[in-house]
């Protein structure tokens, strides 16, 4: 069964925690309930995005530096 991530506020998504830095997951990758796999900046205040249950990325409906607003759909979990 699949799960979406939902943003929780709007903001630009980051999929990495630093420009110069690996992503946090990939697609294809397993992620345990409440791991981070991006982060949301709004205001130059960051909010870490993270799963609510186990499963492994499927999809990221949201490109890296893309904008979100509150209950878009950012990924899902298989």
């Amino acid at each position: 069964m699949s799960a979406q991530v939902i943003a929780p506020l709007p903001g630009i998504f980051y999929r990495r925690p630093a420009p110069d830095k690996e992503p946090f997951v990939e697609v294809g990758d397993s992620v345990e309930a409440g791991q981070t796999i991006g982060i949301i900046e709004i205001m130059k205040q960051f909010t870490e995005v993270k799963v609510e249950a186990a499963g492994v990325i499927s999809s990221f409906a949201v490109d890296d530096n893309g904008t979100v607003g509150p209950g878009d759909v950012i990924a899902t979990v298989d």
